[in-house]
């Protein structure tokens, strides 16, 4: 059986779960060994096991095994941390997911001019991954670092906090037609979330929660922790919408709708692309028929259209006039042109008033992205006919999927930082809260800046993108387990009432890890910052 003492170790085995079972595992990528605090004993352990308190399920681990997250395991009798402390590193980021090109893991205390240099200790920043959490509450965070802004004391609190109340805002850039607002978005079979508001050029997901971790069945709650780890942690996910389409999400990529690859957000509703192109088109095209699922628009009947003294064309549009050359409801929702059902613009043109129209009239039907287009010219029926684009209308519409952004689903993880996360800051949790609101604490997730909601608690969101790659892990209660940081002078966390006794300077962090680690070496893992992150990554808002 592989020994936890050993770098080259490469699997992990399960453990034996606690007295009450908690179905269920969640495996993680194997990392290098971090040695953790003593595990206390139990009467109705057997004697070649060790409890690991470091969340509510309190496995019973064998030697040689891990528990039931694979994030602690039993080495010899103690209770080790797998995955190392991740450090950043002032260092400019040299790829886009922020990893630095050399990820080489070194343990503390390790000789390295480099590490031991006040400018090196500067220049790094301990986050929450890989730092272990507070469970039971009453402990101080791992670590709580002193550290020096220019001439002021600074403290950083860092835990990884259990999350059963979380959830993943998922922004997919797409004018298709996804699912129906409130519609159920499933995993594996598994209601795992719903389909919420849809917002300008993007159709939007709330997935996660408490009530699908905690309030189905037991599958429903493993699925949709499972899901939630591989979304925070950068991976592909497969879902599908009831009543609507099937889909792939990975944060940062191309979203992938029944199939297909998005490539465009669309660069506007009808009557917003209207608007930015109508002067190009004027004196090109006697007519122009932006088509979309929410706001069809209709250049000479739009504002922008007679403010150029465009004569009415005498295009009669189905659907529910709003404004002036704005139309709503024109077909049904879809993935076809605008985001609508329909694979022919016509089907949305009821026909020409005789009284305006006149053969020979020039018609251009686009979609928001460009995607789609067709000229038109009217016949003597006024009927009309496809014929050749003329190449300065061409370009406008190439022009339209020029100023499309790139579709990407964007992933958003939104938590609230509860008692277990205060009380390793402060005996009196309510006022790092007050602080925090304040403007006296910053937060932080892993390094990545994070937006803390107004209102009551410690609500925080942040994009997964900018954090470190698994950042995240899970516990089988079912929880998700992701990093925080809270960082603040060492003046407002000694007003705070914080646990000034544990304060450690990032020198002994370095040198020895946590404070219950008895001076045992443990390992970390350094990597450069986020290119879109500030440094120092937790610089509070009243010093920024």
């Amino acid at each position: 059986m592989s020994s936890y003492g050993n770098p080259t170790m490469t699997e992990h085995t399960k453990v034996d779960f606690g007295a009450e079972r908690v179905d269920g595992e969640t495996a993680s990528t194997p990392g290098p060994t971090v040695l953790e605090k003593a595990a206390p004993r139990s009467e109705r352990m057997a004697s070649n096991k060790i409890e690991c308190n470091a969340c509510p399920v309190l496995c019973q681990i064998s030697e040689g095994r891990t528990g039931a997250c694979d994030r602690y395991a039993n080495a010899q009798g103690r209770l080790i941390r797998v995955d190392p402390v991740v450090f950043l590193s002032r260092a400019a980021a040299s790829s886009d997911t922020g990893e630095s090109s050399t990820n080489a893991t070194v343990a503390f205390g390790a000789s390295s001019e480099a590490h031991d240099s006040a400018q090196a200790e500067e220049a790094l920043f301990v986050t929450g991954v890989g730092a272990s959490s507070t469970y039971p509450d009453y402990k101080p965070a791992p670590f709580i670092v002193a550290s020096k802004l220019g001439d002021v004391d600074m403290i950083t609190v860092v835990t990884e906090g259990i999350f059963s109340y979380c959830s993943f805002k998922v922004k997919i850039d797409t004018d298709r037609f996804l699912g129906p607002e409130q519609s159920n978005v499933r995993c594996q079979g598994e209601i795992v979330g719903h389909v919420t508001t849809a917002e300008y050029g993007s159709q939007m997901l709330s997935l996660g929660g408490v009530h699908h971790l905690t309030g189905g069945s037991k599958k429903e709650g493993r699925v949709t922790c499972d899901m939630m780890l591989a979304l925070g942690n950068k991976q592909a996910v497969e879902l599908s919408i009831d009543g609507g389409a099937n889909l792939v999400i990975r944060a940062g990529a191309a979203p992938i709708v029944d199939g297909v690859e998005e490539q465009r957000m669309r660069v506007g509703c009808g009557s917003a692309t209207i608007g930015i192109f109508a002067k190009q088109w004027f004196g090109h095209a006697d007519e122009v028929v932006v088509v979309d699922d929410h706001i069809t628009g209709v250049l000479t009947e739009h504002q922008a259209g007679r403010c150029l003294g465009m004569t009415r064309s005498g295009v009669k549009i189905r659907g529910r006039k709003s404004t002036p050359g704005r139309y709503f409801q024109v077909a049904n929702p879809g993935t076809g042109w605008g985001g609508t059902d329909i694979q022919d613009p016509l089907a949305i043109v009821e026909g020409f008033d005789p009284a305006v129209a006149k053969p020979g009239m020039r018609l251009l039907m686009v979609s928001t992205t460009g995607e789609h287009a067709q000229w038109y010219e009217l016949d003597q029926h006024l009927v009309p006919r496809i014929a050749a684009m003329p190449d300065a209308v061409r370009r406008t519409v190439e022009r339209i999927g020029e100023n499309c952004e790139p579709s990407l689903a964007t992933v958003l993880f939104l938590g609230g930082a509860g008692g277990s996360l205060r009380a390793g800051a402060t005996e009196n949790p309510v006022l790092l809260t007050r602080a925090i609101k304040q403007k006296l604490v910053n937060v932080t997730c892993g390094g990545a800046p994070a937006y803390v909601w107004p209102g009551g608690g410690i609500t925080v969101m942040v994009d997964v993108s900018r954090m470190p790659d698994r950042s995240f892990g899970t516990v089988p209660t079912p929880a998700i387990v992701a990093p925080i940081e809270f960082t603040m002078t060492y003046g407002a966390y000694r007003d705070l009432g914080g646990h000034l006794d544990a304060v450690r300077s990032l020198e002994s962090v370095l040198a020895n890890g946590p404070e219950h680690t008895e001076g045992a070496p443990l390992a970390r893992r350094t990597l450069a910052r986020h290119a879109d992150n500030p440094w120092p990554p937790a610089m509070p808002p009243m010093l920024g």
